[in-house]
């Protein structure tokens, strides 16, 4: 691999293109860890297995300065690619609609120009190409396996497609929001549909239930803090004829900060509870917390911003995004251990384009330098070096 600029991001581009043809699940990434630890190998940077498929990478290990970790996701998810490119997907039902793709190929074209440079670092850099991001809780394997030990300082960031590209945001505070899921299982007592009062119907109880639920939202929360409780699903499998004994409901969660998640998940319960009995059906719930909410630390947000403004210019910030984006990261994860930052660099093109977790989502290949260049200078050795 030649160490100029312009040929580490040719390569990058092209390691991009060739992740993307051969996504893996999380926890299955075994290919792409290979690729990962192949390219470091080449450029002679030192590494280690950590969390099954994942990789810790230190530059300039015992240097006395700050040290800080730089971390891209490597896996993939199970959707069925729709975007006619020429790297698309070669495995059905799988595809880089998030990504993450592009995350590892930028951190791995910033490996090169910090190891070019290594000598001029002014501390320790980490790299972290971590697996399972999407609901593998990968960052906490991660942090089980090591990976933030000796580490001052995180930087992390996604691409988002619902902001142009050229702007980005990084907040104080919440950047994304913690989530959850829950389950709602009712049972009650099924019968013929033309004798409704002979039975206790959870078709019924699940409706009222979905309706109830919206007030936790409405009449509970303030406006000012951004929540979401959504029902995605009512299961009740019968007949036309038949009033099921059982009904089951499947929904999430988003708040601006695990403290409201975990309330939200309680008034969940008491509402879901109550109703149920009030239709005369018993309730059993569930909830499986995902992520918390991914905080930025303010001062080492403050040096990412700097950075953005460096590498995109004084209008880089996005002023009319929303905050906290309602999706999830496990970021969050490394951020309640150690202080650090998470932006959102925007990847949206003239004419729109598709979100994340969609068939027809494919990684702005053009964020690869600029984001590269953002790394590099987080870690002291901007690109005028």
């Amino acid at each position: 691999m030649s160490e100029t600029w312009s040929d580490l991001i040719e390569h990058a581009v092209a390691t991009r293109r060739a992740l993307h043809r051969e996504p893996e699940l999380a926890w299955q990434e075994t290919d792409t860890a290979a690729a990962i630890r192949e390219q470091l190998d080449h450029l002679s940077i030192p590494w280690r297995a950590c969390a099954h498929t994942g990789t810790v990478a230190v530059l300039n290990e015992g240097a006395p300065g700050r040290h800080i970790a730089l971390r891209a996701d490597i896996d993939a998810l199970p959707i069925e690619e729709a975007t006619g490119a020429e790297w698309s997907s070669r495995h059905p039902g799988l595809m880089h609609a998030c990504g993450h793709d592009g995350h590892t190929a930028t951190l791995l074209a910033a490996a090169g120009w910090l190891k070019r440079h290594e000598d001029l670092l002014p501390g320790p850099v980490t790299l972290l190409f971590q697996p399972a991001e999407e609901g593998g809780h990968g960052a906490d394997k991660m942090i089980a396996g090591g990976a933030l030990d000796g580490v001052d300082l995180i930087f992390g960031w996604h691409n988002w497609p619902a902001i142009p590209e050229g702007r980005a945001v990084c907040p104080d505070g919440p950047v994304m929001c913690a989530n959850g899921s829950f389950v709602i299982e009712l049972t009650g007592s099924g019968g013929h549909a033309s004798q409704p009062e002979l039975c206790r119907d959870p078709v019924l109880a699940a409706s009222a239930i979905t309706l109830a639920l919206q007030q936790i939202v409405s009449r509970r929360i303030a406006p000012q803090e951004p929540a979401v409780v959504s029902v995605a699903s009512i299961m009740a499998d019968s007949m036309d004829t038949i009033i099921p004994e059982r009904a089951t409901l499947r929904g999430s969660v988003r708040a601006a900060s695990t403290a409201s998640r975990d309330w939200i998940e309680a008034q969940i319960d008491q509402i879901a509870t109550a109703t149920a009995a009030a239709y005369g059906v018993e309730a059993v719930l569930s909830h499986k917390p995902r992520y918390g909410a991914t905080v930025n630390h303010p001062e080492a947000a403050a040096e990412m911003r700097d950075a953005l403004a460096a590498e995109l210019g004084a209008s880089w910030c996005s002023q009319g995004t929303p905050l906290p984006i309602m999706a999830s990261e496990d970021f969050s994860y490394y951020l309640e251990r150690i202080p650090g930052a998470f932006a959102l660099v925007g990847a949206g093109q003239a004419g729109g384009s598709p979100p994340c977790h969609s068939p027809a989502y494919d990684f702005n290949d053009s964020l690869i330098p600029v984001v590269a260049r953002l790394y590099a200078r987080l870690a002291g050795i901007p690109l005028n070096s």
